[in-house]
């Protein structure tokens, strides 16, 4: 016991992963068991970023509708690193990564590369390019050297575009005006139409938000900044014909997103 309630002992925790990854075991034999072995049965949960949950939740359940219409299905939200270490204690079976580290209990494959962008209010006010029209220009790109001219509202650390945004900053000698911290990427494009400051965000984002008339998308570029989105699974789990056909349509949503490899392939 403790001030906020009750919590499991280290024990108690560890007979509680036991016990979860038995219940997991039987599932997965009863799927095994419960039909065709080439028919997907059982239950599977998912995990994605908020990034692309809002883009995949709807095509996931009616792909999966039709093609495991004999199987359940859980999908959830978290931050990338949060959604590794669920995959690697079995609480999510498959997953979508931004740019995840090599760990031995993961199998990790690419899916896609996306390009992040600066992301302003359309029209872009004078005084945020004030200085750098030399620099940028009038086309869709802004060299990396130009962002630190640009207040950012960006997610909180912990977040694979913070990460990925502040490391090349700092590899680069830059310093980056953080002028909020927001973690919803819907609320971030809602405060970027409303004017307040920038973000950086991939295309397809704005593309998913259906307010890319009213905001300006310009790639980073010198160097470009592409984020990597990887399907994981873990290491120790045995590939069911469920997991098969998850992993499958998956992969085939995230190679439909609007302006993904687009966005990966342009200039820069």
């Amino acid at each position: 016991r403790n001030g906020r309630g009750v919590a499991l002992t280290e024990a108690g925790q560890r007979l509680y992963e036991h016990g979860h990854h038995l219940v997991q075991a039987l599932a997965q034999a009863e799927a095994d068991m419960g039909g065709r072995r080439d028919e997907p049965l059982g239950r599977i949960t998912i995990g994605l970023p908020p990034s692309v949950g809002r883009q995949l939740t709807l095509p996931l359940i009616d792909g999966f509708q039709r093609r495991c219409p004999q199987a359940r299905l859980a999908i959830v939200e978290g931050l990338s690193s949060h959604i590794s270490e669920w995959i690697s204690t079995g609480r999510v079976d498959v997953g979508l990564l931004y740019n995840p580290e090599a760990q031995a209990a993961l199998e990790i494959t690419p899916v896609i590369e996306e390009a992040l962008c600066l992301v302003s209010p359309m029209p872009v006010p004078p005084s945020a390019d004030a200085g750098n029209a030399g620099i940028a220009g009038n086309g869709a790109t802004l060299p990396l050297a130009a962002l630190p001219a640009h207040p950012l509202i960006v997610p909180e650390r912990g977040h694979a575009i913070r990460k990925l945004l502040e490391t090349r900053a700092l590899l680069a000698g830059l310093k980056l005006d953080i002028a909020w911290e927001v973690s919803s990427i819907a609320a971030i494009i809602d405060l970027v139409c409303a004017g307040y400051c920038h973000a950086v965000l991939h295309a397809s984002a704005v593309a998913a938000s259906g307010r890319a008339d009213a905001l300006r998308v310009r790639n980073l570029v010198q160097p470009s900044l592409v984020s990597t989105l990887c399907l994981a699974v873990s290491a120790r789990q045995r590939p069911s014909p469920l997991l098969r056909q998850t992993t499958r349509l998956l992969t085939d949503l995230v190679k439909a997103l609007p302006q993904g490899t687009a966005a990966a392939s342009q200039p820069g």
